[in-house]
């Protein structure tokens, strides 16, 4: 298991927000809150302002700093970047797409249910069962 990828444990690993605002502020009202020396946060709070371009920026951001283990996107915010959380394939970061109070939950957009419903289909055809 030489490629295995590790999660630091020197320090605790954090959980990364993009969503709307009342979302951010229920997890921040949890403690899932950062905010690092350099006031560097680990959230976007996206609202009719925030263009694609800050999504994707901070989609990048997140799923390439070595302290975060989670990022959680609203699924209408993942819609807007679906290219980037579709074409996302390593393990650590995890996505995890989430509903929004003004945005009900669709499984057929989930990246991640796509990708379980794809493996589990593939499996059942290589195994003869169906």
């Amino acid at each position: 298991m030489a490629n295995k990828p590790e999660i630091r444990t020197s320090s605790s690993a954090l959980i990364a927000m993009i969503a709307d605002e009342d979302t951010i502020t229920g997890f921040l009202l949890a403690g899932v809150g950062n905010v690092d020396l350099r006031r560097n946060t680990n959230y976007l709070i996206v609202d009719s302002k925030t263009t694609a371009k800050q999504i994707e920026d901070a989609f990048k951001e997140f799923t390439t700093r070595e302290d975060i283990a989670i990022v959680l996107i609203s699924q209408y915010v993942a819609n807007m970047i679906r290219f980037l959380v579709d074409s996302y394939n390593k393990p650590i970061p995890a996505i995890l797409e989430i509903p929004s109070k003004d945005h009900p939950y669709d499984p057929a957009h989930d990246s991640v249910l796509s990708r379980v419903k794809y493996l589990f289909s593939t499996e059942s055809v290589a195994s003869g069962r169906r």
